[in-house]
């Protein structure tokens, strides 16, 4: 039998910096989703005002193996 995985894409952000909005992704991720095996980090920005960073944000793309029930005959 093969493996199939499903990748997605998500944003979290923090006023904290990156890492903080990074976990905040894998803290929901893993909450809601099983057998998360690769998160990659694929793009990092900030939000400013008045010249000084106020929001970090990151873009994570996370792969998880798809469960599949085994067929009935």
């Amino acid at each position: 039998m093969s493996t199939i995985y499903k990748v997605i894409e998500l944003v979290g952000s923090s006023p904290d910096g990156w890492e903080e909005a990074v976990k905040k992704v894998m803290d929901t991720a893993t909450g809601a989703l099983t057998n998360v095996r690769i998160a990659e980090v694929i793009e990092m920005d900030a939000k400013v005002e008045d010249g000084r960073i106020v929001e970090y944000r990151t873009k994570v793309r996370l792969s998880f193996k798809v469960e599949r029930e085994p067929e009935t005959l």
